[in-house]
């Protein structure tokens, strides 16, 4: 049976590593039918909209989305594309996960760590923002909710079981906010007896950095608020050699949305040097969702034989390779 799927390319690098993308996702004759849709400063030029409805209107009817990196411009109405496509859509888990691949720049070895954050509310309300006349003085709120705490934390540990994983690490401030980041400890750790099968522990967040940085291999799945998923997310890919590694995907109950973490990028836009490796394992999380585990697992060894290689990297990851180059390399793998 064919399976639409929304694709947005994005913008600066984009379309070039979207391309390689779904050369590599049609090298495995999976019965894919792409609509491409919309977003960012493309869609503003042709729709004069960062984010016209018919966009979102395809990706509700689909349920399936995989997505370029967008630019927010400045003063545009949104604060972010893609927080504003997450708060739409519901997309309340973001999971990040990160691989050591030998052949990296990474300084770690036998790294796999799965991060999966709260994305709807904590901290990153654009309600509630003031700043005084005067610039002198700036507020935020922070919201947690227990349904919310409780849906991000149920995500985790039946995330962590259906992938074999033994151990859910919640991370959280709640010896400071005693409010917000306390309620959210207290609701992992009441759900926590509901998987007596899974090991589990907390650690406040300035104590989880520090420890990811000295003792990374303790670490397997992490839980965590929407503030503070965004920093460890990104140290853990830098754990790995940085976000050109780093594939994420946004869930809801009736939409996925599978994306690069990274930017834009647009100062090599065009150039075709980009590489297109988080954006590749992002399609293979979305064909895991679909259920095709043994194409997504071909696809991850693909891309890990081809960087273990050396032989068609891109510039970041040490070699001279074009992103086509680097995507064919993958694709000679497949087999």
């Amino acid at each position: 049976m064919t399976q639409k799927i929304i694709v947005i390319k994005g913008d600066g690098i984009g379309p070039e590593i979207m391309d390689a993308t779904l050369a590599v996702l049609d090298a495995l004759k999976l019965d894919f039918q792409y609509d491409f849709k919309e977003a960012g400063l493309a869609a503003l030029d042709n729709q004069g909209d960062l984010l016209p409805q018919n966009t979102l209107d395809a990706i509700t009817e689909t349920g399936v989305c995989l997505k370029g990196p967008l630019t927010t411009p400045v003063g545009k109405g949104f604060s972010s594309i893609n927080v504003a496509m997450r708060r739409y859509f519901k997309l309340f888990a973001n999971v990040r996960p990160v691989i050591t691949f030998p052949g990296t720049k990474a300084r770690y070895e036998n790294i796999d760590i799965l991060t999966v954050r709260e994305n709807t509310e904590g901290a990153y309300l654009s309600e509630g923002q003031t700043i005084n006349e005067e610039r002198t003085i700036a507020e935020s709120k922070i919201v947690v909710t227990r349904e919310a705490s409780q849906n991000i934390v149920r995500y985790a540990f039946e995330l962590a079981r259906k992938a074999g994983r033994k151990k859910v690490t919640a991370v959280h401030k709640a010896n400071i906010m005693k409010t917000t980041s306390g309620l959210f400890l207290e609701v992992a750790q009441e759900m926590a007896k509901e998987y007596p099968d899974i090991q589990f522990n907390t650690l406040i967040v300035d104590n989880a950095c520090m420890q990811l940085v000295m003792n990374p291999e303790k670490f397997d799945v992490i839980v965590t608020t929407n503030l503070f998923g965004d920093i460890i997310s990104d140290l853990c890919a830098g754990l790995v050699g940085g976000l050109g590694l780093a594939p994420g995907a946004n869930i809801g109950q009736d939409v996925a949305m599978f994306e690069a973490v990274h930017g834009s990028a647009p100062d090599i836009a065009g150039q075709k040097i980009a590489n297109p490796t988080a954006l590749i394992l992002a399609a293979a999380m979305m064909v895991e969702h679909l259920g095709h585990v043994q194409q997504a697992n071909r696809i991850r060894q693909a891309v890990q034989d081809t960087i273990r290689a050396g032989d068609h990297l891109t510039g970041d990851m040490g070699g001279r390779a074009k992103t086509a180059e680097y995507a064919n390399a993958v694709i000679s793998r497949l087999s």
